[in-house]
């Protein structure tokens, strides 16, 4: 009897053994085609890696879904959209101002070399190279320019600034896409001297603007006066030519001056006293 109650227990165990060698080879086939399959994410390029050596001769994985050979091959993803990087420095400026300059740099990985940028640098190429390039081209450029010009040519400034990183960050395959100085500030005692210096400049500017306001009004007046004299002038000469004119009439013509009476006379005849008397002219009193 015992060796028929046995025979059943040790089918189950059969059973049970082959279960856990399907699933375990389910396990390993799933793991296997895990491995084969490798997805890239959108604003990503993959590096791919041959026994976690980068593969150069093998352009950069575009976004979505790729084969590789399982256990042998690797993938390592690295962003390329638009990334932003801020700075703060402090350099001195040609005439010794202490400067402290915040800069922004918008950049992004060369999407077609990614696999050299990891090679040479790695992941951490931020700190390994887009730090030290700012600091060190923000203390040259700064160097170039005294304090009173990195503000009135910053324009020029940030240009100088934006191609020199330009050049330097290509050299990794990184592409810079903008440059920008969020912020210059200087040492109070230079900032106060700025300050006064514009104000003082204000002042001669409207000290300036008076005196050619005060030039123009004197020079209204005198053209005033001049017009106000020459109208006396012409006057002046009217009136002396009429008393040319009226001598001149005298000399040639005795009778002019009875003429004369005759146009001022108001038609009343003189006053006679006595018989054989002097005529006088009455002269009419108010009464």
């Amino acid at each position: 009897m015992s060796k028929y109650q046995n025979r059943p227990v040790q089918v189950n165990v059969g059973k049970a053994k082959g279960v856990v060698i399907g699933i375990l080879v389910l396990i390993i086939i799933g793991v296997v085609i895990g491995s084969a399959v490798s997805i890239v994410d959108a604003g990503y390029r993959g590096v791919l890696l041959h026994w976690n050596a980068v593969d150069v001769t093998q352009p950069p994985l575009e976004e979505g879904l790729h084969f590789i050979v399982p256990f042998q091959d690797s993938v390592i993803p690295l962003e390329v959209r638009t990334l932003k990087y801020t700075k703060s420095t402090t350099s001195a400026s040609q005439d010794l101002q202490t400067v402290s300059t915040e800069i922004t740099v918008n950049y992004h990985p060369s999407p077609n070399s990614v696999n050299y940028l990891y090679k040479e640098v790695g992941l951490d190429y931020e700190n390994r190279v887009i730090q030290p390039t700012v600091e060190e081209v923000v203390k040259q450029v700064t160097a170039n320019y005294n304090a009173e010009e990195l503000i009135t040519k910053r324009p020029q400034v940030k240009a100088d600034i934006e191609v020199e990183i330009g050049e330097r960050l290509n050299d990794f395959n990184i592409t810079t896409e903008i440059v920008s100085i969020t912020d210059f500030q200087f040492s109070p005692l230079f900032a106060q001297a700025i300050e006064a210096k514009v104000e003082a400049e204000q002042k001669a500017l409207k000290a300036e603007n008076d005196l050619r306001r005060i030039q123009v009004e004197a020079e209204q007046f005198e053209a005033r006066a001049q017009g106000t004299a020459k109208g006396n002038i012409a006057e002046a000469e009217g009136e002396a030519e009429a008393i040319r004119i009226i001598n001149e009439a005298l000399a040639n013509n005795p009778y002019y001056i009875e003429w004369l009476k005759t146009q001022a006379w108001d038609g009343k005849l003189p006053l006679v006293v006595g018989e054989g008397g002097t005529p006088f002219i009455n002269i009419p009193t108010e009464d």
